[in-house]
């Protein structure tokens, strides 16, 4: 079915699958689909396929590649579908009975299934070169990204350091102010506390002023008495004049008598 041939390029291997018993249309579907693909890509791709041609075509260009690593020492790796083609190959015609008496045609197709590789290790180095050139702008796009995230932050920590400052600032000079004045209420206060301790003692004054008329009051009979004890024999009338009113001096009658005896006692 399938046979290897070497091509004269050393650089290309073709692998040919004849007679396979399936419609050309029905095959050039899937050989399209691969047609400049990756021998390896290629593959998976037939791998997965829905299309029933996509088994004979998978097998040809397993062929192609074995014979491109095998007899002309190239690396699979390297290897992608350059050409891919699909030829008519004779048809089976069979007869199915239809009726009356008639008879109606089946023709069965066949295919050739051709699929040439060719190496493109020269040309690769270029595409990780591309690559390394991305890579390589990327960072700088990156760093440029990170420097104006970063300028952005050191903005915003600044305003919010000013607004903190600022915040503090302003409720220092409240603290100020309200200390300022509780220092002028205390101030104002102090002198209203200074008059009404000066008036208190002035009161005491007063009062103890007034409060030696009592003890005077009452040392005066005391004398009174005394000068009485010792002038017994005076009269009564006399003292009566001097106290002012009959009802102390009867009392004091009444003192002086008994005075007198605890005296002759």
């Amino acid at each position: 079915m399938a046979q290897g041939t070497a091509v004269a390029d050393d650089r290309r291997a073709r692998a040919t699958a004849r007679y396979v018993r399936m419609t050309p249309m029905k095959v050039r579907r899937v050989v399209d689909l691969i047609r400049g693909m990756e021998a390896r890509e290629a593959l998976s791709v037939l791998k997965f396929a829905p299309q029933a041609a996509s088994e004979p075509v998978a097998k040809v260009l397993a062929s192609a590649v074995a014979n491109a690593e095998h007899n002309q020492q190239l690396d699979p790796g390297t290897l992608v579908v350059s050409v891919a083609y699909v030829d008519e190959g004779p048809t089976l015609k069979r007869f199915r009975p239809r009726a009356q008496g008639r008879a109606f045609r089946i023709n069965k197709r066949t295919s050739h299934i051709t699929i040439e590789v060719e190496s493109v290790a020269p040309a690769t180095p270029a595409r990780p070169a591309k690559k390394a050139a991305a890579a390589k702008a990327t960072p700088a796009k990156a760093t440029k990204a990170t420097k104006a995230t970063e300028a952005t932050k050191a903005t915003e920590a600044t305003k919010a350091t000013e607004a903190t400052k600022a915040t503090e600032a302003t409720k220092a000079t409240e603290a100020t102010k309200a200390t300022e004045a509780t220092k002028a209420t205390a101030e104002q206060a102090a002198p209203a506390k200074a008059s009404t301790a000066t008036a208190a003692p002035a009161e005491d004054d007063t009062t103890t002023a007034s409060t030696p008329e009592p003890a005077a009051r009452t040392t005066a009979p005391k004398a009174r008495k005394a000068t009485k004890a010792t002038a017994v024999s005076d009269d009564a009338p006399a003292e009566t004049e001097v106290l002012g009113t009959d009802a102390p001096a009867q009392a004091t009658d009444s003192v002086d008598t008994e005075t007198t005896e605890e005296g002759t006692r």
